[in-house]
């Protein structure tokens, strides 16, 4: 039972990472949010690195770069979403990544959906809808931009699945330095409408800091857990966030859900359950001591 202990651990420090970006709204540029967790990911992670002596890459293999930059795309749009959104419904949408994932394996893997990944992606459609009262007219650039992240994020981890021979680390390293540049060039690039100003307010700069270090103790206990048991059956526990975030805004926020709201949450996180809760994976050797499972690196 500890690698469960351990992801629902990584669970809730993640749901704080969203509750706290979404606090920060008003005060600061989402630009500026992803930095942070970004940033300070990045000296962690290298931190690490060199204290285990592991070895860093940066040109090879290319499909390195293919899960750092999607992984990229998918940290700025989340974090867009985070500032825009209630941090539940942005976790239901970014939560649909292993339809994703099934869906564009067809395409880039040559691996056909089956009629329970058609079933299950139209699902998942349906609680949108259900959601929204069918009303698609009022989903906003922060739904788009949830979606996008979890289309991003099942780009990195079939980019993850194809990486051979490199350190765990070595890939972490890699995703948050790429991650730390596009996060300077999206603040350089887009448009900022809050600015800075406000991180003079002691509050508001830890509340800032809190994003990074909540995210980098979710890191370590979502290692803890890939490491140590089944990454199929400790991703289904992933969803556990959305439960988490949800009970925060009903108790603390007081935010009211309506049976709609529930039901299309359920639609939603029930498919992508079900996709991951199926998947079998061939046995594979046991990892070197300086290199860990690949599947313990897919965070945002």
């Amino acid at each position: 039972m500890r690698p469960y202990f351990w992801m629902l651990c990584g669970c809730f420090w993640f749901s704080w990472m969203g509750i706290f970006a979404h606090s920060l709204q008003g005060v600061c540029d989402w630009q500026a949010v992803a930095f942070v967790r970004s940033f300070l990911a990045t000296l962690f992670a290298a931190i690490i690195a060199v204290s285990v002596g592991a070895k860093f890459v940066w040109l090879r293999p290319r499909i390195l770069w293919v899960r750092s930059i999607s992984g990229s795309f998918s940290m700025l749009t989340t974090f867009y979403a985070l500032t825009h959104l209630p941090v539940s419904d942005v976790l239901t949408l970014t939560n649909t990544f292993p339809i994703w994932v099934a869906l564009l394996s067809w395409p880039l893997a040559g691996e056909r959906p089956t009629l329970g990944v058609l079933l299950a992606a139209l699902c998942a459609v349906a609680g949108v809808a259900v959601t929204q009262k069918a009303d698609f007219g009022k989903l906003e650039l922060g739904h788009y931009s949830a979606l996008a992240a979890s289309g991003f994020t099942a780009v990195a981890m079939l980019g993850l699945n194809r990486l051979k021979g490199v350190g765990s680390m070595a890939v972490v390293v890699h995703f948050s330095g790429v991650s730390t540049l596009f996060c300077v060039v999206a603040y350089l690039l887009d448009e900022r409408e809050t600015g800075i100003a406000k991180l003079e307010e002691t509050e508001n700069l830890v509340l800032l800091l809190g994003v990074g270090v909540v995210a980098t103790l979710g890191q370590v206990f979502l290692t803890k857990a890939f490491r140590a048991g089944s990454a199929t059956k400790i991703s289904v526990l992933g969803l556990s966030q959305v439960v988490m975030v949800m009970l925060y805004e009903g108790l603390v926020e007081h935010r009211e859900f309506t049976a709609w709201q529930l039901l299309g949450t359920m639609l939603v996180l029930g498919p992508s359950g079900y996709l991951m809760a199926r998947e079998r994976r061939k046995p594979e050797p046991p990892p070197k001591e300086d290199e860990a499972p690949i599947e313990e690196t897919v965070v945002e």
